[in-house]
């Protein structure tokens, strides 16, 4: 279940720089609210899978730059990985992180989706083991739990949206099956947890315990 998360209660805890967020239903306004409460200097690199409907233009980098204050742009393939900048999945393709840059591919569906937030979260464990953190923020079914547990399984750190409060509790609540030991906490607490996790400089406050 949830527990505190400090990062003085980690001893040597390894850099945190690589942020990699999922969400579906309910997620443009819960993406809106995470990034426009991350801190302008924020030094980490930001990726973002949210389910859209193939075939559709996507606006969400236009949609998310509203309100954030870091970089925000469609990934391309190739890009480089940038502390302070936010990439978001283009519509139809999925997000993968190889080596020192992006991969947007086609690829199967998995979860019955493309882009797929596992994939993602998958690319990011493989790549940079204990320096990523993955959130899973409101949703339909069960895309991301696999990816939740792959990167607690190579030393990340888990997060995910409090399912009592998120718009749709279903992606959330799979994570926690998925990972029992995930840190949960409301929507508006989030970014702070992010914020004190990479920077890494006084301890977190603690995280909702989730209970049911």
């Amino acid at each position: 279940m949830g527990s505190d998360l400090s990062a003085s209660a980690v001893p040597d805890q390894p850099r945190r720089d690589i942020v990699v967020v999922g969400a579906s239903a309910g997620g443009v306004q819960a993406l809106r609210v995470l990034l426009a409460r991350l801190p302008a200097d924020f030094p980490a690199a930001v990726f973002v899978v949210l389910h859209l409907p193939e075939g559709a233009k996507s606006q969400l980098d236009a949609v998310l730059r509203r309100t954030s204050t870091l970089a925000v742009q469609t990934a391309r393939e190739g890009d480089e990985v940038l502390p302070g900048r936010v990439l978001v999945a283009p519509s139809g393709r999925h997000l993968l992180l190889r080596g020192a840059g992006v991969q947007v591919r086609q690829g199967p569906r998995e979860n019955g989706v493309r882009p797929s937030v596992d994939v993602l979260f998958r690319s990011a464990a493989l790549m940079y083991g204990s320096r990523v953190i993955s959130v899973v923020l409101t949703g339909l079914l069960g895309d991301g739990a696999a990816g939740t547990r792959e990167v607690l399984r190579r030393g990340g750190i888990a997060v995910v949206e409090d399912p009592s409060t998120a718009e749709y509790p279903s992606m959330p609540r799979h994570a926690i099956e998925a990972a029992p030991v995930t840190h949960v906490a409301e929507l508006n607490r989030l970014a702070g947890l992010l914020a004190e996790v990479v920077n890494a400089t006084r301890p977190v406050g603690p995280v909702l315990p989730y209970f049911g």
